[in-house]
């Protein structure tokens, strides 16, 4: 499975997000120190979801950084994360 749709797969099952988008944005790191050939090294992920309400902007990233714990340890160099409920986003 690419890891692009391992990460999707576990936010969607561990945020139930009203919006997920996975952005790999390996090529701009092209042939810098931890970018891997073939990308999926460094990831932007927008999410908007019900599951970030009352929390700080710390405690989101530690919730996705502990649902992307497998990838984080392995394939992933780098994350760049956008974590608001619907009502911050206004959606």
């Amino acid at each position: 499975m690419k890891v692009a749709e391992a990460i999707r797969q576990k936010i969607t099952a561990g945020l139930s997000p009203q919006r997920l988008d996975v952005i790999d944005e390996s090529h701009k790191h092209a042939g810098h120190r931890g970018a891997p050939d073939g990308g999926e090294s460094h990831f932007q992920i927008h999410i908007i979801a019900d599951a970030f309400a009352g929390q700080s902007r710390l405690a989101r990233q530690r919730m996705v950084y502990k649902l992307l714990a497998e990838e984080l340890a392995g394939p992933v160099h780098a994350l760049s994360l956008h974590t608001q409920t619907p009502d911050e986003a206004g959606a």
